[in-house]
């Protein structure tokens, strides 16, 4: 099989309830860039990770919604983060499905789980 040049990837599309604050948090807080943005619509990017969020008329969105983001740069990002003082980020360990993770919650209640396995550390 042969492994095209731009292979396909899943992009999350999450619930943002103020567009301004979610570009604000991604971007100042936890170092995005910032590559669209409009009164109804972000996308952000860092590295080879890319968001996307959509206004939301209600907070059940984005307090039910969540990302999983993986990696080797995992360690150095929660490192980043806790130097930065991010709000609302937890440890970072090993769960019981054997995955060493962190967790934040943006500030409209998306959460972003960042992990790696044990091994790739």
């Amino acid at each position: 099989m042969t492994v095209p040049s731009d292979p396909a990837r899943c992009i999350p599309v999450l619930a943002s309830l103020d567009i301004a604050q979610s570009h604000d948090f991604y971007v100042g807080k936890l170092g995005f860039e910032a590559g669209y943005r409009d009164d109804k619509y972000l996308i952000v990017r860092r590295d080879e990770m890319e968001l996307h969020f959509w206004l939301a008329p209600d907070r059940i969105h984005p307090e039910n919604t969540s990302c999983y983001i993986r990696g080797g740069q995992i360690v150095a990002l929660y490192e980043e983060y806790k130097a930065r003082g991010v709000e609302r980020l937890s440890d970072f360990e090993v769960r019981p499905w054997d995955m060493k993770e962190f967790y934040i919650h943006d500030p409209h209640g998306n959460l972003l789980r960042f992990g790696c396995s044990p091994q790739e550390i």
